[in-house]
């Protein structure tokens, strides 16, 4: 039934869309704003944000977990349409404030659907990914818990920052939201395991392990990374990792595949064929990949 009322919802999205992109002055006179500068640019921007909505409302497997994005359009939204009310008279102030009154309707929907959806899913999202890095096992260790290191090859995360030997400060930007908690070390086996969580009242609820063990022969070492998120943290998690495009289990093996890469060659290596998401930018000072060997 929540799925159901998901999915209405993303056809509404898409009408509304479709409505925004085919007459963006129509609209605008609608609702009071057409004598704005820029309103029909405005207009068909938020047409391509609902276009955005209706795709991840259709086309989800579980689409009540994306009510939220409309919910903070909604809040955009209703921020321009009081402002618009406020700075007009007459028969504009009437079409802004119809407007206003319909948007806050709608927004109650959406947030209701967005309730029910995070009250389904219940328990906590849990990733598991492992890789084999050609370092000996105290090295890879002592690279993962010096958490600085972990943005460069942690594409979502912009820092890490130790407050003392147990508790760091972490920021991570998101296609919608930026994210900053703290969390602390709860675990540290030298060369063998590092476990963190985060700590309460932070924001965030997100928990985490990484092991360390000889590779097959003793050649290397097998680094398995096990990552918790729950509510809100696990939303959260799924929401931005799949805005980009990527499953949050898929997320964790390209940033082992990177780590592995750090340690092995000091650095990322970017090749054409494999993009980095939506924090692209912060590889192009990477050199492209090269052969084994050198140039060909």
């Amino acid at each position: 039934m929540t799925d159901r009322f998901a999915r209405a919802l993303g056809w509404t999205s898409l009408a509304l869309g479709a409505a925004q992109l085919a007459a963006p002055r129509a609209v605008t006179r609608l609702c009071g704003v057409d004598d704005a500068p820029g309103a029909t640019t405005v207009a068909r921007l938020v047409g391509g944000r609902e276009l955005l909505h209706a795709a991840l409302l259709l086309g989800a497997r579980n689409p009540a977990q994306w009510a939220w994005t409309r919910v903070a359009g909604d809040t955009m939204d209703l921020g321009v349409l009081g402002r618009a009310a406020a700075n007009r008279t007459g028969a504009r102030r009437t079409r802004a404030l119809a407007a206003l009154a319909a948007v806050a309707g709608i927004t109650a929907l959406d947030a209701a659907c967005a309730r029910r959806g995070t009250a389904k899913a219940k328990g906590p999202l849990q990733v598991r990914a492992s890789i084999t890095i050609n370092k000996p096992r105290e090295e890879v260790y002592r690279f993962w818990r010096e958490l600085e290191n972990l943005p460069s090859f942690m594409v979502h995360l912009d820092s890490v920052r130790a407050i003392d030997q147990r508790r760091s400060r972490w920021k991570a930007r998101g296609p919608i939201v930026d994210l900053e908690w703290e969390a602390e070390i709860i675990d540290d086996q030298a060369g063998d395991l590092i476990a963190w969580r985060s700590v309460p009242g932070t924001g965030v609820s997100t928990a985490g392990l990484v092991g360390f063990t000889d590779g097959p022969g003793g050649r290397g070492t097998v680094v398995d990374v096990s990552l918790e998120y729950g509510a809100p943290g696990r939303r959260l998690a799924a929401a931005v990792a799949r805005m980009v495009g990527e499953h949050p289990e898929q997320q964790v093996r390209d940033d082992l595949r990177r780590f592995k890469q750090v340690m092995e060659t000091g650095e990322v290596v970017r090749s054409e064929g494999s993009p980095e998401g939506h924090r692209a930018l912060r590889q192009l000072h990477q050199r492209p990949a090269q052969p084994i060997g050198g140039r060909a």
